[in-house]
This record gives C-alpha cells, structure tokens and sequence, in this order.
C-alpha cells in the first residue's frame, strides 16, 4: 500500500520543513510521503551532526584543514539532501537545483 503524498516546503539553510507555505520562509517545494519527509529529517539531522563535529575539530589547532572528515561528511550529506530535493520537488526546484550545478548528471529520475 502506498502512502499518501503531501505538499511540503523546506528550507535547507534553517533545516526546517512544513506543510504550510507562510509559517516561514522557504526554499523549495516539494511532494513527499510521510516516509520520505522522514529520510529528509534524517539527512538535515545527520548534517547538523557533522557540522557541530566540524565545528569542534576547527578548535583544535594542530589538526590539519585539509584533513577534515568533519567537513567531508557535511558536503556529501548537503548532496543528498539536493538529490532527495531534486527528485522530490516541483519544476522550479529541480531548475534551481540543476542552475547550482550541485548534481553529478543531474539525471531525471520523474
């Protein structure tokens, strides 16, 4: 049995996500089940993560910048987060999506 899907709107800068397009500012549109928004929550939870752990590493002065997991770990969960928004969102939210230039092939999966 498949799940209803549902309009959301998410912002990936505030790591926010509603059902409601004035309760906050937002950036894309999207049509998700209950699942997916789930597996998104998941992707921003991750990301937060990693980037609190980032934020640690940069204090301590004699680890190397270039050498940074931390880091590593954020930019390849931002991309799929994209990807998740890309495969999930409106027409104008892939065209964003695909003019950032984020997405190996940006191939079309809808």
């Amino acid at each position: 049995m498949a799940s209803e899907k549902n309009t959301y709107y998410v912002s990936v800068g505030s790591r926010e996500i509603s059902q409601f397009s004035n309760v906050s500012p937002w950036d894309f549109k999207i049509i998700a089940t209950d699942e997916e928004i789930t597996k998104l929550r998941e992707y921003f939870d991750q990301e937060y993560s990693s980037d609190w752990q980032g934020f640690w590493r940069a204090h301590v002065p004699y680890l190397e910048y270039h050498d940074d997991p931390q880091n590593d770990a954020v930019d390849s969960t931002n991309l799929l987060i994209y990807q998740m928004i890309y495969d999930l969102g409106d027409e104008e939210a892939k065209n964003h999506i695909r003019s950032l230039g984020l997405l190996k092939e940006n191939v079309e999966k809808s």
